[in-house]
């Protein structure tokens, strides 16, 4: 997965943990795209210490993901909701036998039943 994705969603999912000085520092340096300098001046503290917060909280977020699987599980359900979007596409298309695409299609949701 591109790291600026996954960096915004984990932010996504877990930003609310982290102090408001951390989320301001890493909503500039990931979603507004600010360079290290940028935000040193704006927030008045040292580019390093910019740089070594922005990686604080990578690893923070990280962590929380370690243990709790948020992102893991929404990207797996997301697939499986394609995969059914997929399967009903192809039947309109098709009209394949209703009863395969009904089974298939319990398949997946079971699969997103066992993710949750």
């Amino acid at each position: 997965m591109n790291e600026i994705l996954e960096q915004a969603l984990l932010y996504d999912f877990y930003g609310e943990l982290l102090t408001s000085h951390q989320k301001e520092i890493y909503e500039q340096f990931v979603l507004e795209d600010l360079s290290l300098s940028e935000i040193a001046q704006d927030a008045g503290i040292s580019r390093q210490g910019v740089h070594d917060l922005v990686k604080r909280c990578q690893k923070i977020l990280e962590g929380y993901e370690e243990k709790l699987h948020l992102v893991r599980r929404f990207l797996s359900i997301k697939e499986n909701v394609h995969e059914i979007e997929a399967l009903l596409d192809q039947y309109e298309k098709t009209k394949q036998n209703t009863e395969e695409m009904i089974a298939q299609i319990r398949k997946i949701s079971g699969l997103i039943i066992e993710e949750l």
